[in-house]
């Protein structure tokens, strides 16, 4: 009780309930953007402020010491990497705007005290890490990646095999021991202490091990996700949990819980879903998925995205896509300069775990290969996810056009690395400034969607959503009721596509206004939309043309 009873925390945080159509969040690197002479995370908000005033959540990708995966195996948690910056940049970064933390709670890296402890046999560490027999038969466990799951580990007690889940760099806590979990516990509420808004709970799915079974969104695990929450919402209320669980819909959703574990769950269903749906020309799969969407548990959302830092996960549409579409999906990302990457399964074999693309790039063409559309497509499937129902999410390089870093592949070695390129903002800029540049072209529009976005009450995370199913070639969904309601058109192929508005409509209205084009529309003609183009229409019960 006394970690509880000393914190002081702010009370300014963010909260589900204060969410609107104004709330849109952005997930950078800290680095992502540099500038010679400042420290990154300086220029980031600089550049934010300049560049992108409409954000209201940013969320830092992680900014301490770390000792590979871009941050994600961190060698001291409560550090500022110093070559991004120090605690008051990111305090100065929360002051206009909510916060997102990365709560890397599953594993640690090698070269941290807590295991440096391990490998000397000195507590408190010597206890913190899961140390089987070399031949334990591990088989069952559900892998993220392809590589062993138990690590040989050199320590004074000779080899020791620990497990890691992810790489023999990133070693699973043992959150079987009660002094893991309150060490970690600590660290949880120093962040909230340093200002995050939200917190994400980074491959939390993995959390508890128990050999015997899948080692995956067991009992345990939820509990943890309760207790964080539990605290969260005690210590600075309005905060909020969001859970990191790249996995099949439905076991996605179990983080919602009973409306007592996250506040928010990732959508993972639609990075890959839509992708396909441009791939391919045609929104049946999409349309019918999104019908099919059961509502959040009162009080959650979802956070849409297209675009993370990771690659485009495949395990969300097991299920929902026969394994053979996927690969022929895999075929025409790496026509367009993608890989994949794969996992382990069970018995033994490897499949398809995400395809590694910048978003930009995996919209280059369709199965027939690249053509002249890939901005139009572009926004198109950026603007979609913008309008469904739930909080919107923008990984920084869909908001800059960025093309795949191919040369951050051949540095690193890593196949992420083709999605994580650091701009330079002296090189950046000018490429924004110019009109006729496709990161101009797709900053500038999005940003002038977003600005639209936010002045429209159909788009409050939690305003009704209604999808029609009325041509394969778009992808149809209302939003709001009553005179807010905003009905959104998208055609999802390279051809002209017609629709009847009276159909659309179904009542006596005059016709609609196009809110992205201010074009009028009346309710005798048909709707002619040119290859990707999108509609927000508002229907008009008079002749006055909405502006």
């Amino acid at each position: 009780m006394d970690l509880i009873q000393n914190s002081a925390l702010h009370q300014n945080g963010s909260s589900l309930a204060a969410l609107s159509e104004k709330d849109v969040l952005l997930i950078s690197y800290g680095n992502s953007i540099e500038s010679v002479g400042e420290a990154p995370l300086q220029t980031l908000q600089r550049f934010l402020d300049d560049w992108l005033p409409e954000i209201s959540h940013l969320h830092i990708l992680p900014f301490f010491p770390f000792s590979s995966d871009d941050g994600f195996s961190v060698i001291d948690y409560l550090m500022i990497d110093p070559a991004l910056g120090r605690w008051e940049d990111i305090r100065r970064l929360g002051k206009s705007r909510a916060l997102m933390f990365d709560f890397v709670l599953n594993h640690i890296s090698r070269e941290s005290v807590w295991f440096a402890d391990f490998v000397a046999n000195h507590p408190p560490g010597k206890d913190y890490f899961i140390e089987l027999p070399e031949d334990t038969d591990v088989s069952q466990v559900v892998r993220p990646r392809s590589q062993p799951l138990l690590a040989p580990i050199y320590t004074r007690r000779g080899v020791r095999h620990v497990w890691a889940t992810f790489s023999p760099d990133q070693i699973d806590l043992n959150y079987g021991n009660p002094e893991v979990l309150l060490a970690m516990v600590r660290i949880f509420i120093i962040y909230l202490e340093q200002g995050a808004s939200l917190m994400r709970l980074d491959a939390v799915a993995f959390l508890w091990k128990q050999l015997g079974t899948q080692c995956i969104h067991l009992p345990q695990t939820h509990e943890v996700v309760k207790l964080l929450r539990t605290l969260s919402e005690y210590l600075r209320p309005g905060s909020l949990i969001i859970t990191e669980t790249n996995v099949p819909h439905q076991e996605n959703l179990s983080y919602f819980g009973d409306g007592d574990e996250a506040h928010l769950v990732y959508q993972f269903t639609l990075p890959p879903l839509i992708l396909y749906t441009m791939n391919r020309g045609n929104a049946d799969l999409l349309t019918n998925w999104a019908q099919s969407l059961a509502p959040p548990p009162p009080g959650c959302i979802f956070l849409n995205f297209t675009a993370s830092h990771d690659g485009i996960g495949l395990r969300a549409l097991e299920g929902i896509l026969p394994n053979h579409e996927v690969s022929s999906l895999i075929e025409a990302m790496q026509q367009f300069g993608g890989y994949v990457s794969m996992r382990a399964n069970p018995d033994g074999t490897d499949s398809p775990y995400e395809i590694n693309i910048t978003y930009f790039d995996a919209m280059m063409g369709t199965r027939r290969g690249p053509d002249q559309w890939q901005v139009d497509r572009f926004l198109c499937a950026q603007t979609l996810m913008l309008v469904l129902q739930g909080l919107p999410a923008f990984y920084i390089h869909s908001l800059l056009g960025t093309p795949n870093d191919q040369r951050g592949v051949e540095v690193t070695g890593r196949l992420r690395s083709i999605n994580r390129k650091r701009w330079s903002l002296q090189e950046l800029i000018p490429l924004l400034e110019k009109t006729a540049t496709p990161q101009s072209q797709v900053h500038h529009e999005l940003r002038r969607r977003i600005g639209l976005r936010q002045s429209l009450p159909a788009f409050s995370p939690e305003a009704p959503q209604k999808v029609y199913d009325l041509d394969s070639h778009l992808f149809i969904v209302q939003r709001g009721e009553g005179e807010d309601m905003v009905i959104c058109v998208f055609n999802v192929a390279p051809q002209d596509v017609a629709l009847s508005l009276v159909k659309l409509l179904h009542s006596d209205t005059l016709g609609a206004v196009d809110l992205l084009t201010r074009q009028h529309h009346a309710a005798s003609k048909e709707l002619e939309l040119m290859p990707y183009q999108c509609m927000w229409l508002m229907p008009v019960e008079d002749d006055t043309t909405y502006l």
